[in-house]
This record gives C-alpha cells, sequence and structure tokens, in this order.
C-alpha cells in the first residue's frame, strides 16, 4: 500500500466547454449542485396534480388567507388548483373562464328531426349571457351551421349552448354545443401567457389576476394583438381590461349622453356599444357641462332614453402585461408601452395613463424594479434594448407628464419573453448569445462553465420555450431549454449566484419542465411536465421535496452523479499545470469515502491513455454509509473518479475524500 495519501480537490461547478483533459473542475455530472464548493443531490419531486389539462405555458402561485393557489395557463385556457401552505395537498383543477361576447359556437350534437331551411335572428341559449343572435342552417334535418351574427355581452367561454327548437321550425330535439371563440379571446396553440397580480386600489381584500394569452410560442417577434384580460384572484372567470358598463342617457339625433355621477374613465377615444348607439361609435371627449357629466359621441345616437352602455378601450397587444403598483402596464410592437390610471384598469384615458412608442421594437417583458423616490417603475425589454420606466410628474406650462422613460441601453438581446428574473434586486436573463444582468447597468454574466453548452444545443426554433425559475434555497437560477432537436425542455443550466458557479441538469428527467413558481409562502417549487402521464393528463410536479420521483404510489430512484476532472495533476502527474510532470500512470490503491450519504452509492475509474483516447471504466465500487475504505486496483494516465447514486431515497453530500495515489506504469497505451 502506497503511503501516498491526498484529499481530493476539484474546483465547484461542472466544466461543459472545452476539453476533459484542461478542465480545472468537475466536467460531468446529473441532477447535482454544489454548497460550500462541494457537490450534494438534488432533492427529489412528487407529482403534486396529475390531472392539468395542456402543457403549462406560464404559471402564477399566491397565498391567501391560509390557501395557496396555483394558476396554469395552458393552449385552451387557465386551471387553477389550491393547496395549503405546507404541501401540495389540495384540490382541482378548477377552470377559469373569460367572458364577453361569442364570436363562433362549436357544435357537439346536431340534434334530430328539426326543420329544414336558413334561420336568422335566432337567439342563443346559455346559462349566462344575453344578447347573442345567429343565423342556423338546418340541412337532413340537423343544424348544419350556427353562424353568430351579434355576440351579445356577459358570455362564459367553453360554456354550453342550446336553440329553442321553436326558433328553427319547431320541430326536433337534441342540438348542443359550446362557445368555442369569445371576441376578445380564443384559444391558440401558440399562446404563452403572461401573469400577473393586481391589488385592489379599493381596499376592500379583493386581489385581481391579471394574464395575457400572447400568441408568441412559436416567435418571439410576433405582432398578433391579444386581449389582457382580468378577474377576482380567487373567482372563476375574467374580462376584457379596459372595457366596463355605464348608464347613461341618450337623445334621438344628439351625441351627448350624460351620467347622474362623474364617471374618469369615459375619455377620448373610448368604443362604445349599446342600445341606441350606432356602430363604431367612440367618445371624441367628456366633461362637466351645466353640473352634469356629459360625453360627447363620434355619431348622434338614434334613440332616446336611460341605456347601459359598454365602453370599450381596446387594450391588445402583442407583448405581454405587468403591475407596477398600482398601475397596469401593457405592451407589445412597436416599442408600444401603456399604462392605466391608477388603480383602474378600466381607466386609459386619465392623465396620469399613457402610451407611448419607447423602442422600434418589440416589448416582449417587464418587470417592477426598486424605483426609490421614484416609484413606481419598471424595466422593459424589447428585443433590442433595455428600458427603464418611472412615475416622475414634471409640469411644463399647463401639462403635466407623469412618466419617464429612459433608454438603458440599444445594444442588448433577450432569448426569450419567459427567461427573465430577479434575484435580491438584481435582472438576470438570457441574450441570444450570452447571459445577461442589471444591478444598475447592464453587464455581462461571466460563465466559463457551459456557456458553449447551452446556445451550441439549444433548438433555437423552440427559443420562446426557455424559461427561468429560481431556488433560493441554495441560490439557484435554473434557465431551462430544449436541447437538440427536442421540442419540449429536456436541460437546465444552472447559475449559483451565492457559489458564483455554473453547472447543469445533465438532462435528467426533473428537468423536462415548461413553467413554474419558486417559493414564496408555499414552501417549494410547482413546475410544469412536458410530458403526458398514465391518465393522458400532464403532472405538476412539487420540487424539492424528498429525494425520490413520485408518482401517484409509484417511488422511483432518482439517478445522481458527479464526475472529476483528471486527477493526476494534483499530485504532479500527467495533467499537471506545473511544469515538467512525470509521464506515467496514475494508480489508486484505496479511497476512503467522505459522504454525508443515505444509501448506497457507487465509484467508478475512468479515464484514458491519451486526451482523445477512449474512456476505459471499471466495474463499479459499491460503498455504504458505514464504508471506511474502498481497496482496489486501478491505474489510468488520464484517471477520472465518478461517484453515483441511485437508490430509493438516496441521497449524498460530498465532504474531503481522501485517496491514496502514487505513480503507476511508466508507459504509455501501447496506441500509435
Amino acid at each position: 500500500m502506497t503511503a501516498k495519501v491526498v484529499a481530493l480537490q476539484i474546483g465547484p461547478g461542472i466544466q461543459r466547454d472545452g476539453t476533459l483533459f484542461a478542465a480545472s473542475t468537475y466536467v460531468d455530472g446529473q441532477w447535482v449542485r454544489f454548497q460550500y464548493g462541494r457537490p450534494r443531490k438534488i432533492a427529489g419531486y412528487n407529482g403534486a396534480f396529475l390531472n392539468a389539462s395542456g402543457i403549462s405555458r406560464g404559471m402564477i402561485m399566491s397565498a391567501d388567507n391560509g390557501i395557496n393557489y396555483v394558476i396554469s395557463g395552458y393552449n385552451n385556457g387557465l386551471e387553477r388548483w389550491t393547496t395549503d401552505n405546507d404541501n401540495a395537498v389540495g384540490f382541482g383543477p378548477t377552470p377559469i373562464e373569460p367572458v364577453g361576447s361569442i364570436s363562433t359556437i362549436s357544435i357537439t350534437n346536431q340534434g334530430s328531426a328539426y326543420t329544414n331551411g336558413t334561420y336568422t335572428s335566432v337567439p342563443i341559449v346559455t346559462a349566462v349571457g344575453s344578447g347573442a343572435l345567429a343565423t342556423v342552417v338546418v340541412s337532413s334535418n340537423l343544424v348544419f351551421s350556427v353562424t353568430i351574427t351579434n355576440g351579445g355581452s356577459d358570455y362564459v367561454h367553453n360554456a354550453s349552448v342550446t336553440i329553442s327548437a321553436a326558433t328553427i321550425g319547431g320541430t326536433g330535439s337534441g342540438f348542443a354545443g359550446y362557445i368555442d371563440n369569445l371576441t376578445s379571446y380564443a384559444p391558440n396553440s401558440k399562446t404563452l401567457w403572461q401573469m400577473d397580480i393586481g391589488y385592489d386600489a379599493l381596499g376592500n381584500g379583493q386581489n385581481n389576476l391579471i394574464a395575457h394569452p400572447g400568441e408568441n410560442l412559436n416567435d418571439i417577434s410576433s405582432n398578433t394583438n391579444t386581449r389582457p384580460i382580468f378577474g377576482p384572484f380567487t373567482g372563476t372567470t375574467m374580462t376584457p381590461v379596459g372595457v366596463f358598463t355605464a348608464v347613461g342617457t341618450t337623445t334621438n339625433t344628439s351625441t351627448s349622453v350624460t351620467f347622474t355621477t362623474t364617471i374618469a374613465a369615459i375619455g377620448a377615444g373610448v368604443a362604445v356599444t349599446g342600445t341606441g348607439i350606432q356602430a363604431g361609435t367612440t367618445v371624441v371627449s367628456a366633461s362637466t357641462v351645466a353640473g352634469v357629466w356629459t360625453a360627447v359621441l363620434s355619431l348622434p345616437a338614434t334613440a332616446s332614453g336611460t341605456v347601459t352602455l359598454t365602453f370599450d378601450n381596446n387594450i391588445s397587444v402583442s407583448g405581454g402585461i405587468v403591475m407596477l403598483f398600482p398601475y397596469l402596464f401593457a405592451y407589445g410592437s412597436n416599442g408600444l408601452i401603456q399604462n392605466c390610471a391608477a388603480g383602474d384598469f378600466s381607466n386609459w384615458t386619465s392623465a396620469d395613463s399613457n402610451s407611448n412608442n419607447v423602442s422600434s421594437t418589440k416589448v416582449v417583458k417587464g418587470l417592477p424594479v426598486r424605483g426609490g423616490t421614484t416609484s413606481p417603475a419598471g424595466l422593459f425589454w424589447t428585443l433590442d434594448s433595455v428600458v427603464r420606466v418611472t412615475y416622475a410628474p414634471t409640469t411644463v406650462g399647463t401639462q403635466t407628464f407623469y412618466w419617464k422613460y429612459d433608454l438603458i441601453t440599444q445594444q442588448s438581446s433577450i432569448m426569450s419573453s419567459q427567461c427573465v428574473i430577479e434575484y435580491d434586486g438584481i435582472f438576470f436573463w438570457v441574450g441570444t448569445d450570452r447571459f445577461l444582468m442589471y444591478d444598475g447597468i447592464v453587464k455581462e454574466v461571466e460563465n466559463k462553465y457551459n456557456n458553449n453548452y447551452f446556445f451550441d444545443n439549444l433548438n433555437y426554433a423552440q427559443r420562446q420555450k426557455v424559461w427561468v425559475s429560481k431556488v433560493p434555497r441554495w441560490g439557484e437560477i435554473w434557465w431551462f431549454f430544449p436541447s437538440g432537436d427536442s421540442t419540449e425542455c429536456n436541460d437546465a443550466i444552472i447559475f449559483n449566484v451565492r457559489e458564483r458557479v455554473w453547472y447543469d441538469a445533465g438532462m435528467a428527467l426533473g428537468a423536462r419542465r415548461s413553467a413554474g413558481v419558486f417559493s414564496e409562502v408555499f414552501l417549494r417549487p410547482i413546475w410544469g411536465g412536458t410530458e403526458q402521464n398514465t391518465a393522458g393528463k400532464y403532472t405538476l410536479w412539487q420540487h424539492e421535496k424528498g429525494n425520490n420521483e413520485i408518482y401517484t404510489n409509484q417511488v422511483n430512484a432518482i439517478d445522481s452523479f458527479i464526475e472529476t476532472n483528471v486527477i493526476g495533476s494534483t499530485i504532479g502527474l500527467v495533467g499537471t499545470v506545473q511544469q515538467p510532470g512525470d509521464n506515467v500512470w496514475t494508480r489508486i490503491e484505496r479511497i476512503e469515502p467522505d459522504f454525508v450519504q443515505v444509501g448506497d452509492m457507487e465509484m467508478i475509474v475512468t479515464g484514458k491513455s491519451y486526451a482523445d483516447d477512449v474512456d476505459d471504466p471499471s466495474d463499479p465500487y459499491v460503498f455504504s454509509p458505514e464504508t471506511l475504505k474502498i481497496d482496489m486496483k486501478e491505474q489510468r494516465r488520464e484517471m477520472r473518479l465518478r461517484f453515483r447514486s441511485n437508490t430509493q431515497n438516496g441521497d449524498y453530500f460530498m465532504g474531503r475524500i481522501m485517496i491514496s495515489i502514487d505513480t503507476g506504469d511508466v508507459r504509455g497505451s501501447g496506441n500509435p
């Protein structure tokens, strides 16, 4: 037995870029993280909810009165689950449906024995909503088509509909359908959700969920505008932002409408509909006339009387939404940034509301930022710039300007609209060819570990699926990405802010996630799976729990391993940075494990004779938490060690491993 014993000293992180021989840190790993500069297994995960209707394309979570709410957006809508604040135990999903005017209806049952013909102005019958009319064609005694001619109002998306037989000839039965599309919302396979929570400005304790179903999944630069929607965070319905009703008095042939109270949200440019209001009517101005709040319309009314009018600011954007409390911002194409009046999602025309174009390219992401005396404030990312917006009322002459727009940089980039995250007041994101941060200025985040690994392997055609989360317990930021030809995320690159090192998930199964939320009041991250489960649905996984993958009653071990760099360099053998090194093989006769360990682990000795040679792995050496030493006779010219845990409940945290190491044979590999 050699008398030379050394401690295994490897730098933290997993270096994917460059060659194995040149690496100064660990060179391979799967489902392993670093703490205090040493490797440890990443924790397990369990299937919290097994019944999501689709792959999550956006998620938000918040707790209220002891209940935790998890909301996920997918291609066909929004779903909500409720849990306690300690474990993902609860129920769901509860659909959250948009409300508005009907655009199209899908037929699920054509019925039978109806009277053939074409029928106009046929009322649509639903549990809620009113005013919808359609042209119905009956052919071969079946309801052949239903074409909406008047969308009505207050209809719930996906609600069941029927038609009275009396309105289509008086015979037949069995017709059934559902509201497929609203004029303000239509499901789409390209939907990528952005969501936020808005405080209630009236102080009644009701927070609002605001969501934008952007058609951005396939193209970050898409110019297709869609309507943001909002509703009570704990509710089940949502209405378009900027739409509201008010009771006014119209006069036939007059453009003036009067109201009993002042309604600040009625301003110039707002569209108006209602009984006696001509199509295409908008508000020209609104003011107090002889003590009465009066709106002047672009077209005269065609009837007199007191009617309920619907006003629409037509807020529709291609980018997304963000709350800079108490203001809601919406953004999109051609650098558009606009905001509502303070605390009023209906009012987009008051003095403190604004609309501005800050860039020639699309705004794709906005987040609140600490503004100090100029709060609220926010950062907005366009396709090629970063812009800071601050609340800074300034009076020039008789006009007050409420918002200030500062260009932070016009030479930046962003990989996806989901790749930006704040970590302790600093913003991190992925550009199209580097990692970036903002801490008062925009600068590059140095990555000498796996920069090439990420950008060379990323499926750029699926770039909008790159998304970010964080695990503050371990100081980590995770960027999930589709690698190779995968169309869904199958790996994650991890920056440990606390340790200042990079590593990755090693394409572990736990990295197959599409969207998620990090721990806040609820203890653990919730991340959505990308694959259908055995029930034909999708799973929401609770991460950082236990050491296994748990799906229903099935408990699977999680494979985790870490592999050293060439260890001959530790004692002046092949690979040493000090020159010259002895041209001899490295021989190991004993390893003394030092792990906080649960379950058996295995150690494999591998290596090459030359840098470009083929690895020659040993058989596994299995050791338990009670193992004092592992004796062997292994030698390689360029030797590496791999430690693996792949048993149920297995866990490890590497300590200071001692190895009995010495020079081996004085020879090459025998190869040319």
